[in-house]
Formats: C-alpha cells, structure tokens, sequence
C-alpha cells in the first residue's frame, strides 16, 4: 500500500511519498523562513500564499522520486488540523481534489498524531504503551499512549508552548527569527550560576505548563543585564536549563503516574541537544527508554502526515471529499485504530 502525504498546517511545506512495505520513499520540504524573517514570526496570509506556490511542484517532484505514477497510489494524506486556517485548506484542498481526480480515498490527518508518530519511522521504533511529551511552537502537551488513536492527554500548555517561549525569548536578546535554535546555540556559549530562572508550575501537583511567566522573566534580566555577547550567552544558558528542567520534572511525573518506562519525545523542541541529553540521562536513572525522530522529521514534515495517514488509511478511516480544515481539533478526539 502506498500514500502521499501533504503537510501545509503552518510555515513548512512538506510532502512525502510512503510505502508500508518499502518505508519512506520520499520527502520534499520546503521552509518559508526567509519569507517570514523581516516580520518576525510567520504572517498567516503569506504562509497560505507560499503554500499556494509551493505545495504542487513539490508533489511532482516527490512523485517522481518514488518513481510513482498516480495509479500506484492507494490514497492521499493532507493535514486537517490544527494549525492557521488559510494554510490548512490549501493542503486540504489540494489533497481533497488529486484524491478527486486520481480516484483514490482522502486522509485527513491530525498535526500532532503525525508528530508523536514520528519516531515509528525510525527502525528502533517505540512499541506501545508510552507517554509521549509534544514540544514545538504551538503545542506543549503529555499524552497517554495506549496505541493509535488511544490518547489521553495528561497536561497541556495553559499559555505560550515551549517553543513559543523560544522564540519569543530569543527575539528579546536580538536574534533572527527563527530563533528557537538560534537561542539553543548561543546557550552552548554560556556559563552556568550566572542567573536562575524559575521553573514554572513545578511546585504544584499536575502535569500543565506555563511559560508566559519564564518568558517575562527572560525579559525583565535582559533589560536589567548588560548588553554584551557573554551576558546574552548566560541568560541563554539559564534559560534553556529552566526550560529543560521543567519539562524534565513534568515526565518524570507523567511516568510515574502511569507507571511507565517509555518515553516519546516529538515536535520541533525535541531537536534540542539538551533537552535529548538530560531526558536520556533521566531514562538511564529510571531504567526506562527514550526515542526521538530524526532530527529531519522534528520540524513540521510530510513524512510524519503519510505515516500517520497510512495507518488511518488501512483501518478504513478516510473522510469526505467535502471534508474541510479543522484549525482546532483537540487531540484525544481521535477514532482509535
């Protein structure tokens, strides 16, 4: 059985070509970082208008990598949701008309399914049961992981997710934008004891996130710090550490309270060195396991949408033609597989 998956929910447009016997075929992505730079941070009506020039020539191309022509394909996954509205239908729509015009089902795809189910693209794939920590721009959240479509979700973010927190914080020391990653890297320059941030909502039970407050922190110490390179590296350090923290103290508590020993960690934060660094550390002390996508399938992808729409695919579960974008589509909503 083989699939096209369509991911256009934010700023990246990507597509992938996947096979459930031969693996992932191929995968285009295209970034429209550039575009978004001088406004600092992604404009939802240019977002939907790139997409609009992108999403075609990228289907054609990854067509051609797989060396598969329309009549080999068994149906066509797009993003249905969540994400900005204008960017979702136009993934939706074109996805929605080849599935029309090549006579094939239509996958709609839940966002955050394709990235906690990432990491099964990997040959050490995690089975399940697992808790499975979502982290990137939009979205902070621990879910339950029963199997496919099985989700609770045991916390979510109540403010800015933690990549949001990122970004919005390495716009504060002057970064470029995207500057989530741009911070992680100044942060390997920094020198630990120089500040101490708080971890927020640790020292209260639950499994919620908050990081409104750490970004305000980060804000009021750069306006009293001074304004040199060294000191911007430091607040970097203390930051992404708070950050690390948190998340860290959070899964410890998820796993616990599921009695747990495997961890899931997907979303675009997940590329973090750190973070991968101190969450493995914790795995090894709780005698559990840790697993990661690629780092090329962190960000939003194609691949993770064809994936996660194969096994929707083979269980029946397609929608209508006259489907459309669902901007806000609560996670444990999803029909079990």
């Amino acid at each position: 059985m083989r699939i096209l998956g369509i991911e256009t929910s934010c700023d990246e447009t990507g597509i992938a070509v996947y096979d459930d016997e031969q693996g992932l075929l191929s995968h285009e992505l295209y970034s429209q970082v550039k575009l978004h730079a001088d406004y600092g941070g992604v404009v939802p009506e240019l977002a939907s208008r790139d997409h609009v020039r992108k999403t075609l020539p990228l289907i054609e191309k990854a067509m051609q990598d797989a060396n598969t022509a329309p009549d080999e394909l068994d149906g066509i996954a797009f993003t249905q949701g969540p994400g900005l509205v204008g960017a979702l239908l136009v993934g939706s729509s074109v996805g929605r008309a080849l599935a029309y015009a090549w006579d094939v089902p239509a996958v709609g795809v839940h966002h955050m399914e394709g990235h906690l189910l990432a990491p099964m693209l990997e040959d050490n794939a995690p089975a399940f049961p697992f808790v499975a920590l979502l982290v990137s721009g939009g979205h902070s959240m621990l879910v339950n992981v029963a199997g496919i479509g099985r989700y609770e979700v045991l916390g979510e973010s109540i403010d800015d997710a933690a990549g949001e927190a990122f970004d919005k914080t390495a716009k504060l020391l002057g970064l470029d934008y995207p500057g989530g990653p741009l911070l992680a890297k100044l942060a390997e320059q920094g020198e630990p004891g120089h500040y101490q941030f708080p971890r927020p909502m640790t020292d209260r039970p639950g499994l919620d996130f908050s990081f409104s407050g750490l970004k305000t922190f980060a804000a009021n110490t750069i306006r009293d710090a001074a304004d040199d390179k060294q000191t911007h590296a430091n607040i970097a350090y203390a930051f992404e550490e708070a950050v690390v923290d948190t998340l860290m103290i959070k899964c410890r508590r998820a796993l616990k309270q599921t009695g747990l020993k495997r961890l899931v960690i997907a979303g675009g934060v997940s590329a973090n060195k750190r973070l991968r660094c101190e969450m493995e550390t914790m795995m090894r002390k709780l005698n559990g396991e840790v697993f990661y996508p690629n780092l090329a399938f962190c960000t939003d992808n194609g691949a993770m949408i064809a994936y996660a729409g194969m096994q929707r695919l083979k269980a029946g579960q397609t929608v209508s033609l006259g489907a459309t974008a669902n901007p806000r589509w609560p996670l444990d909503s999803l029909e079990p597989v």
